[in-house]
Parts: structure tokens; sequence; C-alpha cells
């Protein structure tokens, strides 16, 4: 079965709710679907940490969401993709949020005459359908280092293009880090 619109989970108030037992019959969740997201960190991570990449990029949420992590996966993929062919070896990225909060769902029967085969339950909890991170205004999702203020034209591009792929407002954040001191 297909995905449910993101708009039907994306600006919904939750609270974290992943309940599991280790006796079946307490757990309102009896199974926690897979991770989508294969990497949270790729580049260049030694020369992030040693200073060799002052120049950061965050994207930011100015809202409150909740971003499922196959659009979270669909933005990371890309976003390494393009940094792989612009910059080889040169940047450092990390996907900041973690998919936690799962998502449920009450499968109904749709369609002519279903309304007399069934009539659903309300308030019903739902089988688990998929994961998300939830984000606050000012919370991190996206964060990339680069060597020099050139490569950020390019960094802006790619955040640019990625907007659409998340369900919330976002801002760009840049900054320079300066290098630890040698000893």
């Amino acid at each position: 079965m297909a995905l449910r619109k993101a708009s039907a989970y994306t600006h919904k108030h939750v609270v974290p709710f992943t309940r599991t037992s280790s006796k079946k019959g307490k757990a309102y969740i009896k199974t926690v679907p897979p991770q989508a997201i294969v990497k949270f960190s790729m580049g260049s991570q030694g020369d992030f940490e040693s200073g060799k990449l002052p120049f950061v990029l965050t994207m930011i949420a100015e809202e409150h969401a909740q971003i499922r992590n196959n659009a979270l996966e669909a933005a990371r993929q890309y976003i390494n993709k393009q940094l792989d062919t612009d910059l080889p070896g040169q940047y450092y990225f990390k996907v900041v949020p973690y998919p936690h909060h799962i998502q449920r769902e009450n499968k109904m029967l749709t369609g002519a005459g279903a309304d007399r085969m069934q009539t659903g339950m309300q308030l019903s909890f739902g089988k688990s359908v998929g994961k998300a991170a939830i984000v606050r205004p000012n919370d991190p999702i996206f964060m990339i280092a680069i060597p020099n203020e050139k490569a950020t034209v390019t960094v802006r591009e790619i955040f640019r293009i990625v907007k659409p792929k998340l369900p919330c407002k976002t801002k760009i954040l840049s900054e320079i880090k300066q290098a630890p001191p040698q000893i």
C-alpha cells in the first residue's frame, strides 16, 4: 500500500510515543518500522574536526513539524551526490535529527459501499506505518562544512533545491569555525 500524504502528519502536535514492552500484550506498538536513513554523517569528518573545513552552513527549521524518514533520506541522497560531484572529498555533511517518532494509521476501507462494510472505531491507536523526526523552530536539519567561501554558493544552491522535499519552512545559517589551537 502507498504512503499516506505527508500533510496528514506534518503539522500535527505530537508527543513522541514509542511504548514497547517485554510483555507482548502490554506493548501498544508491536513492530517498529525499519530506519530508512542509511548514513547520518558523510564526507571527511577528520578534516572537519581538525579545522580544515571552517565554513559551516546549517539548514534549520523555522516551525514545528514532523519530517518523515523517507523525506530526510531523499534529501540526504541528493545533497551527498551533489557534494560528491561538485566538491569531491572537500566537505563534511551531517543529518542532524534522528527519526524516532513512530507514525500510526488506522486503515479504513474507502469506495462505494464501504460505509456498510466498515464503520471504524473512534480513537483507535492504529498500526505503525513509518518513522518521523520531530523538529522545533531553530532545530538544525542538515549541516555542511566546506573549505572555502567560494563553495558556499554551491551549497546554498543545493539547499535551495532540497527545500521543497521538506515539509517545513527552513532557513540557512552560515558561520566560520575557528581552528583549534595546535599543541
